[in-house]
């Protein structure tokens, strides 16, 4: 019980600190730009920070919002978050994922999914090949870890 309501804590923190983001213009961004291109002709994703800061009341974790662009017909190298909670929120558009063996799944704005540490994401990508896709996403992790580590290998 106490988990489920840290938890709802964590992701109500984790929305107004996005929405406060994204709605002060004037405010810079922590650090931004892309990562690592998909091997393939697709674009790939950009990532901005929005807030990174470390927890005060859990050692060794930091909590850090971001959102993630997909231009048009983008796709992610497949990757993993190490050992970070992660939880993703469609803004704009349409992503499809898929994590570890588990089916491929399609999600649309105001749609949302977690990923469990150490999952391996093997697909993200903006279904449209004309519109952008737009995620917020929020980590949970170990002070000090990447938040993402491509797997050239897959």
């Amino acid at each position: 019980m106490i988990r489920m309501r840290m938890a709802a804590g964590l992701l109500a923190v984790a929305t107004l600190t996005a929405a406060t983001a994204c709605s002060t213009s004037n405010q810079p961004a922590h650090a931004q730009g892309p990562t690592a291109a998909a091997a393939s002709t697709h674009p790939s994703e950009t990532l901005k920070l929005l807030l990174q800061q470390a927890l005060p009341n859990v050692k060794g974790k930091t909590f850090t919002s971001a959102i993630v662009d997909f231009p048009p017909n983008a796709r992610a190298m497949p990757h993993r978050h190490g050992q970070a909670f992660v939880y993703a929120y469609v803004l704009e558009g349409t992503v499809r994922s898929k994590l570890d063996d588990k089916p491929v799944t399609t999600y649309h704005q105001g749609e949302n999914w977690v990923e469990q540490p150490g999952a391996h994401h093997v697909l993200t990508e903006n279904t449209s090949r004309t519109k952008p896709a737009k995620l917020l996403v929020i980590f949970v992790s170990n002070t000090g870890d990447k938040l993402k580590v491509d797997d050239r290998r897959a």
